[in-house]
């Protein structure tokens, strides 16, 4: 046997290297069951506070389940109500242990939540789709199913209701929309975020990145503009076509004006420099005549 060889040395490396490996699996194991868990726990929230909110179609409310995340393709909102109220883009977590809010921030099992404020972005997504004089109608809420009493609000302006509580607090909210605003907001927010595909919000940023989602954004106004045009009645279809038709000629006029202007203005230069250059010549003294010598020869002759 050669020297410096341990027996048995190569398969006691390799039981150690499996041995790691089990042992990695298993934590991926558990993070998994602990996903699972938590996605089950999260649908059955849903659920939950899905067949609550029911009890509120009757009273004007309209409800949207499990629907994109305008910007985000890949995310979804549990939940978003358009009613008497306004809009609120309600999120459902289904939380274990003791949860309390204290001096405005939300803990569970005595430890901060840190991410309650993300139902706040959902919320300015959502009302970024909406008309301006409707975008500060939309608030954030966030549902603790498995708490039946906690409620309040967060510094940062989260509104927290647990199981027994969201259904009263929708109901006392003050009217801010009739049916025909609901019907209209709800009928406009179904079809852009119940589709196929989420939609796009186009922020500054983006557009300073990208020129073609400028030009994007451009052509989707100019497409609402015809839209707007083409759905208008008659009598407004005619006016806008007069009032663009009058746009129009008012700018061939005035570039026609514009062009006699510089037409002129080169014959004025023109004409102008020919009067100087005549001055000039009859201002120039006529050449001297030059003087005739005339040279004697030495003898006089």
């Amino acid at each position: 046997m050669s020297a410096g060889v341990t027996p048995g040395g190569g398969a006691t490396e390799q039981a150690h290297r499996a041995r790691e490996r089990v042992e990695k699996l298993k934590q991926e194991l558990a993070r998994a069951e602990q996903q699972l868990h938590a996605w089950q726990a999260g649908a059955l929230g849903e659920r939950i506070v899905a067949e609550r909110l029911a009890e509120l179609e009757g009273e004007g409310w309209r409800v949207l389940h499990d629907v994109h995340w305008p910007g985000r393709p890949k995310a979804n909102l549990d939940h978003v109500l358009v009613g008497p109220g306004g809009v609120v883009v309600l999120d459902t977590k289904n939380w274990t242990g003791t949860v309390e809010l204290r001096r405005g921030e939300l803990h569970q099992n005595g430890h901060r939540a840190r991410r309650i404020d993300t139902v706040l972005d959902q919320a300015s997504a959502v009302a970024a789709l909406l008309e301006p004089q409707h975008r500060h109608l939309a608030a954030g809420w966030i549902c603790l199913i498995g708490q039946p009493g906690v409620a309040g609000r967060s510094n940062s302006g989260v509104r927290v209701e647990g199981a027994e509580t969201f259904i009263p607090a929708l109901r006392s909210l003050p009217t801010v929309l009739d049916i025909v605003a609901i019907d209209a907001i709800a009928l406009h927010l179904r079809g852009l975020l119940a589709g196929d595909r989420s939609p796009g919000l186009w922020t500054t940023r983006e557009l300073e990145e990208s020129s073609d989602a400028a030009s994007h954004s451009f052509q989707r106004r100019r497409g609402g503009v015809r839209d707007r045009v083409a759905m208008a009645p008659p009598s407004s279809r005619q006016r806008e076509s007069r009032q663009s038709s009058q746009r129009r000629r008012k700018k061939r006029s005035g570039l026609a004006g514009a062009v006699i202007k510089l037409s002129l203005l080169v014959i004025g230069i023109m004409t102008l420099l020919n009067i100087l250059d005549g001055v000039a010549e009859r201002s120039q003294p006529a050449p001297a005549p030059i003087p005739i010598t005339t040279v004697l020869p030495p003898d006089g002759s």
